[in-house]
């Protein structure tokens, strides 16, 4: 069985809070805190908590703009 719901939406990249704060340079609870204030989701998986790489590339990763 695949990462996809039963609604046949798009496959999730799952990873751990350890894994995920690792790619993006920041701490699990800076995770957490996202997930608590809804920024991202948070999916359990048995007691264990994912994340969506996707996701957080989309919604932690922000562009600065330039002053020029």
């Amino acid at each position: 069985m695949t990462n996809q719901s039963r609604a046949g939406t798009t496959a999730r990249n799952l990873v751990s809070l350890a894994e995920a704060a690792s790619r993006f340079g920041v701490s699990t609870k800076t995770l957490r805190r996202r997930i608590a204030d809804g920024t991202i989701h948070g999916y359990k998986v048995g007691r264990l908590v994912r994340v969506d790489l996707d996701e957080l590339d989309q919604r932690l990763i922000v562009e600065m703009p330039t002053t020029r």
